[in-house]
C-alpha cells in the first residue's frame, strides 16, 4: 500500500487521470478509452485548486489497468482516477473511480449509460459529473487529512480546506472557525487568492445572516476581499462567485451577474455558481433564466452544501409566480436541508402562509424564533430584495400576520 509523503498536507492536492480500461476489442472503446480521459484532464485545468498530472505522464500507463500503487508512486498524485468503458447491448456505459492514493480508499464512485447515438452527450455528461463530485470529495478528504495534523503544522492549502469544512455548516461557531483557518491560510501563503475568497465568504455570511451588528462592516469586509482574491487571481471561478455575491448584499443583481456569469465561464460546472446566478435573476424577475440556472446547478450537484439555497430560491420565484402550493413544498425542502438557517425558514414560512397551512406555519415559526429570537421582515427583503412589488407586499403581509 502507498502511503502519503510526510509533507502530505504542505501541497496543493494532486490528481492523476488514468486511460480507462476498454472492456471489449471494439476500435471505439479504444478511442473513447483516451479520448475521455483526455477531456477530464483539459476540463480540470481550469480548477485552480487542484494541480492535474499532464497526459503525457499519466498516459505512460496505457489502457490495461495499471498498478496503481506504482501509478501513485510514480506520478506523485494524491489522487487518482480511473474508469472502464463498455458496451452494454445498444449502447455504452463508463464507469468512474476517484482514490485517495495513500489510504486506496474509494472517495467517488458513478456509472453513466448512453446509447451509441449520444456519445457525445456521455462524454459531457462524464466530465460535469465528475468536475462536480471533485469540488465535493478532495476538499472534504483533505480536511478530514488534515484534522489528523496539529493545526500549527498545517500549511496554507490544509487550513483552506478545513475553513471550507467549517464553512459549510453554515453556524455562527463554524464560521468564526473558518475564518481563522482562511485567516491563517492567507498569512502562511500571502498570494493564495482563494483563502482571501474564504474570508470573503465568511464576511458575506456575517452580513447576510446579520450575525455580527456591524452589518456594513462585514459587507465592506465581503467586497475587500474578494477584490484581493481576484487581483491575485482574476481567473479564479471562487474569486468570481464571492465578488458577484458581494453586490447582493448592497442590491445591485446586474453586477452580480456579470461577475457570477465569470465564474460558470471560468469553470461551466460550477454549481454553485449557477445556483448564484438563479438568485441573481431571482432578485431581477427573470423566471425562466432562474428555473434553468436552477436545473443545472441541481443536474451538477445534487447534494451540494448550498441545496438548502437552491429550493430557497425556487419556493422564492414561485411566490413571485403566485403558485404558493409548489412554493410551499420547494420551501419546506429547503428548510429541511442540512445548513439551512433562519432566512430560509422564513421563505418557507410565508410560502406556507400564502398556501394557507396554518399548522405547518406555526412549526415554522416557533423553529425561527428559536433559532433567532429578533429576525424581521426587513432582515427577509434585506437578504432576499426581489424587485417584485406584488409579491414582496404580500410576503411582507404574511411576514407581519407571523409576528416578524
Amino acid at each position: 500500500m502507498v502511503h502519503a509523503p510526510a509533507d502530505a498536507v504542505t501541497r496543493r492536492p494532486s490528481i492523476a487521470v488514468l486511460p480507462f480500461s476498454p472492456l471489449g476489442a471494439e476500435p471505439l472503446l479504444s478511442v473513447l478509452a483516451e479520448a475521455i480521459p483526455h477531456e477530464i484532464i483539459e476540463a480540470l485545468s481550469r480548477l485552480r485548486w487542484l494541480a492535474v498530472i499532464a497526459r503525457g505522464s499519466s498516459f505512460r500507463f496505457g489502457l490495461v489497468a495499471p498498478d496503481l500503487d506504482l501509478v501513485a508512486t510514480a506520478l506523485s498524485a494524491r489522487y487518482l482516477l480511473t474508469g472502464v468503458i463498455e458496451n452494454r447491448s445498444k449502447g455504452l456505459a463508463a464507469t468512474l473511480e476517484l482514490v485517495d492514493a495513500g489510504s486506496r480508499q474509494v472517495l467517488w464512485a458513478d456509472r453513466l449509460e448512453s446509447p451509441l447515438e449520444g456519445i457525445d452527450d456521455l462524454r459531457s455528461r462524464i466530465v460535469a459529473h465528475l468536475v462536480t463530485a471533485l469540488e465535493t470529495h478532495i476538499p472534504f478528504n483533505e480536511a478530514r487529512i488534515a484534522k489528523q495534523t496539529h493545526s500549527e503544522d498545517l500549511d496554507a492549502w490544509a487550513n483552506y480546506h478545513v475553513g471550507l469544512r467549517h464553512l459549510y455548516r453554515f453556524t455562527a461557531a463554524d464560521r468564526a472557525l473558518a475564518r481563522t483557518c482562511f485567516e491563517r491560510a492567507a498569512s502562511a501563503e500571502p498570494g493564495f487568492a482563494r483563502a482571501h475568497a474564504g474570508l470573503s465568504f465568511t464576511s458575506f455570511l456575517s452580513a447576510f445572516l446579520r450575525l455580527n451588528p456591524d452589518t456594513a462592516a462585514a459587507t465592506d469586509a465581503a467586497r475587500r476581499h474578494a477584490e484581493r482574491a481576484l487581483e491575485l487571481d482574476a481567473l479564479d471561478p471562487f474569486a468570481n462567485f464571492t465578488m458577484g455575491r458581494s453586490f447582493w448584499l448592497t442590491d445591485q443583481p446586474e453586477v452580480a451577474a456579470d461577475w457570477l456569469s465569470r465564474a460558470t465561464t471560468l469553470n461551466p460546472n460550477y454549481a454553485q455558481g449557477f445556483y448564484a446566478s438563479a438568485f441573481t435573476t431571482m432578485l431581477t424577475g427573470d423566471a425562466k433564466a432562474t428555473a434553468r440556472a436552477l436545473d443545472t446547478s441541481l443536474h451538477l450537484s445534487p447534494l451540494d452544501p448550498l441545496l438548502y439555497g437552491v429550493h430557497g430560491v425556487r419556493a422564492q420565484m414561485l411566490m413571485q409566480l403566485k403558485d404558493y402550493e409548489a412554493a410551499a413544498a420547494w420551501g419546506d425542502r429547503a428548510a429541511t436541508q442540512p445548513g439551512a438557517h433562519y432566512l430560509i425558514g422564513m421563505i418557507a414560512l410565508a410560502a406556507n402562509g400564502l398556501a394557507g397551512r396554518r399548522e405547518r406555519t406555526a412549526q415554522l415559526r416557533q423553529d425561527i424564533r428559536q433559532r433567532k429570537p429578533d429576525a424581521t421582515a426587513a432582515d427577509y427583503f434585506s437578504a432576499f430584495p426581489t424587485r417584485h412589488a406584488s409579491s414582496r407586499a404580500l410576503i411582507a403581509a404574511e411576514l407581519a400576520r407571523q409576528g416578524f
